[in-house]
């Protein structure tokens, strides 16, 4: 998504600038300055913590906020690579009343991209890798673990963060109480071409020709691209559908841009994080998670936008229906293109309500 993102925020800052400057950041304030006081957790069994915890050898950022300690814990495992999901916190302010959501800007992303910059990713100013990326998952994991004296917590993944998260769920349901994926990517090794063909087609009836060449050169085989052709593809695939590009527009830079935790070197260094984060998928596009297994222990669900065009529902759905699990459920987000949960995050607490909180095994304290 690197590419659409940073495309559309050029766009965005371009007519921003057409506007009078002061009357702009003005507004900015305001709305940044309601969005800290709904922010605000008051409830005496309430947490809200935000700041670096070191992991993997550095300084990451995490957020641990709630109104109920006893609620549930959701743990989020965002997307990109390198698209944190720091910046929605208003959005999903509704969510904190019913579980205790962390969230964490992984290693090359968002604020802790900001805070370290490239020399304080550990990996000596060059790029990091998707089993570096795994190990710090985990590790995140033990100390939400320890840190709320829980045994288990659910697994929240989205996007490509959707790759890290199947795996951890195969692997450790020790860990997980459930598994909940949204924007649900699923690597098949270059076998489904439904989403590439999809994207051909809208360039074409777009009547954009070179484009097109660009997506024909680079073929429908995720294995064989560098992660400069997949960024390339991301923006082509997505900034060809209106109602994805819309949902950047609105939903991913305008929560940035309103969001207390960003300031404009924030933002900047934000863009510069996912450029930093391309090479985690080195390699990626050979995974294989049919081929992995789709026998899971823990309860399995998917929400997912109906109208997505990067991670298609009916490719998700193909995947569902495999899996073998406790408890499962499918459901479709309406109205929704990638970016789902954020599009939508009162139909999404509606479905984890529904679904979720109801198949979660009360939580044991964390023994010694």
């Amino acid at each position: 998504m690197l590419g659409v993102i940073a495309a559309t925020a050029t766009a965005t800052a371009t007519a921003a600038l057409a506007a009078p400057a002061v009357g702009l950041f003005a507004h900015r304030a305001v709305r940044r300055a309601a969005n800290a006081r709904l922010m605000r957790i008051e409830t005496p069994g309430g947490i809200d913590e935000q700041g670096f915890v070191r992991i993997g050898g550095i300084e990451q950022w995490i957020s641990v906020r709630g109104e109920d300690r006893a609620n549930p814990v959701l743990l989020e495992i965002h997307g990109g690579p390198g698209a944190a999901n720091s910046p929605y916190g208003a959005r999903t302010r509704s969510w904190e009343r019913h579980f205790t959501l962390v969230r964490w800007d992984m290693r090359g992303a968002g604020l802790t991209f900001a805070h370290g910059g490239r020399e304080g990713q550990g990996a000596d100013g060059g790029g990091i890798g998707f089993e570096r990326l795994y190990a710090d998952a985990l590790e995140v994991t033990h100390h939400i673990r320890e840190r709320l004296g829980v045994e288990r917590v659910v697994l929240m993944p989205s996007s490509f963060g959707t790759v890290f998260g199947l795996r951890l769920a195969r692997s450790h349901p020790e860990l997980y109480s459930a598994y909940v994926g949204t924007d649900q990517n699923v690597q098949e090794a270059g076998r489904d071409t439904s989403a590439y063909d999809a994207t051909l087609e809208r360039l074409r009836a777009a009547g954009k020709a070179k484009d097109v060449a660009r997506v024909e050169a680079m073929g429908p085989d995720p294995r064989r691209w560098s992660p400069a052709q997949r960024s390339s593809y991301d923006k082509l695939c997505a900034g060809s559908d209106p109602l994805t590009l819309e949902t950047v527009k609105k939903v991913v830079l305008g929560s940035m841009w309103l969001s207390p935790l960003y300031s404009l070197k924030h933002i900047a260094a934000y863009f510069k994080a996912q450029a930093f984060s391309e090479s985690v998928t080195t390699g990626t596009g050979r995974f294989d998670d049919w081929a992995d297994g789709t026998h899971f222990q823990v309860p399995f669900f998917v929400f997912q936008g109906a109208e997505d065009v990067i991670t298609p529902a009916a490719r998700a759905k193909a995947y569902f229906d495999a899996v073998e699990a406790p408890v499962k459920a499918f459901a479709l987000i309406e109205g929704a293109s990638h970016f789902a949960s954020f599009r939508d995050p009162e139909r999404f607490l509606e479905l984890l309500l529904t679904h979720v909180r109801p198949a979660l095994a009360p939580d044991r304290p964390v023994t010694a």
